[in-house]
């Protein structure tokens, strides 16, 4: 069994201090050990199950999925049904991020060729970015005078 002192259990696996600390707060690790002078000492069990929760945040899980993540772990009985319906809700919730990330790219492509087209080159006031920015627009124009909506690139 491991006696790891923080910064130890920091190095080993990746995760600042200050959240390795936090996790400890919310409940993810658990209650860790004390030295003399209350210093924190984790084991291999902590190492493990910080380990895990490291990884389902890289995937993007949010603290409340690692939090019945780290429950269905730990509880012999939990079916794999269970992971399965979690990691499936948060794929959905991929799935519509990327579709607005795609939305948002288009939009901003929009900006970059209406500059390229009406003002690259120009002076900042003239700059059509600039100016859609400024004035909050949800739309931006196209070198023919009309519109393009937020979503699709102009023509």
């Amino acid at each position: 069994m491991s006696n790891l002192k923080i910064g130890a259990l920091a190095r080993q696996t990746g995760t600042n201090a200050p959240t390795i600390r936090y996790y400890e707060e919310i409940g993810l690790l658990g209650s860790v050990g004390r030295q003399a002078g209350n210093q924190r000492v984790y084991s291999d069990t902590d190492v493990r199950r910080l380990t895990f929760i490291r990884r389902c945040r890289e995937f993007g899980f949010s603290i409340d999925q690692v939090r019945a993540l780290v429950a269905l772990v730990q509880d012999p009985a939990s079916s794999c049904v269970h992971a399965r319906d979690l990691a499936q809700e948060h794929l959905i919730a991929v799935r519509a991020k990327l579709t607005e990330l795609k939305a948002l790219e288009r939009s901003i492509a929009a900006f970059v060729a209406n500059c390229d087209a009406s003002c690259a080159g120009g002076a900042g006031p003239d700059c059509v970015i600039l100016e859609d920015l400024t004035k909050g627009r949800t739309q931006t124009r196209n070198t023919s005078g009309g519109r393009c909506s937020k979503t699709s690139a102009c023509s």
